[in-house]
């Protein structure tokens, strides 16, 4: 009967020690952009000083841009949660690989801080569009404007894809804030 019992007691000392050493779920990631729909105002403020920095920069150079990339006919509202995901995403796809080579050694400066809060939001619209909509298919309106940026990409200059993105950058702020609101943003 001893036997039995220490039996027992082993099983489940080793019970307990295999549940341990195995999680019964693996730690899925969850999707919180509250935090954006009022950004830290230190990085809101790196962000305006770096887009001051480059508006001083264009006054000094002969750049002439005809992008119009961020002028749509549809307010970021209008969308579906998971395309404002898709959107803003895209968006900030432009903005850092345009602030990872940007076209001065000035500008280069200013945007670290910049760099380092955009490739944050980033990474979380990436973790949100994989956790709540992983086979998510874009609207209409949002894969013209998708087409319409890749085009962009193709024929634009440089110093014009990194002129619109700077420009614009307070914009792209909106969208994320929008998106952070969820079904709230009107």
């Amino acid at each position: 009967m001893v036997h039995c019992g220490v039996t027992v007691m082993l099983v489940g000392t080793l019970g307990a020690l295999l549940v341990g050493a195995f999680p019964r779920s693996t730690s899925k990631k969850s999707c919180s952009l509250s935090k954006y729909q009022f950004p830290v105002p230190s990085e809101l403020k790196a962000v305006q000083r770096m887009k001051e920095q480059f508006e001083d920069i264009m006054l000094l150079t002969n750049r002439k841009c005809n992008t119009r990339l961020f002028h749509r006919k549809w307010k970021t509202a209008e969308l579906t949660v998971p395309d404002r995901v898709t959107l803003v995403e895209a968006e900030l796809d432009l903005a850092i690989a345009m602030l990872t080579n940007p076209t001065t050694q000035k500008l280069a400066e200013m945007c670290q801080q910049p760099l380092a809060f955009l490739t944050q939001v980033q990474e979380d619209l990436r973790v949100c569009l994989a956790v709540e909509a992983p086979s998510h298919q874009p609207s209409g309106k949002l894969r013209h404007w998708l087409q319409k940026l890749e085009t962009a990409k193709k024929k634009e200059t440089a110093g014009c894809l990194e002129a619109s993105a700077i420009l614009h950058i307070f914009q792209i702020l909106n969208d994320l804030r929008c998106t952070a609101q969820r079904e709230d943003c009107t």
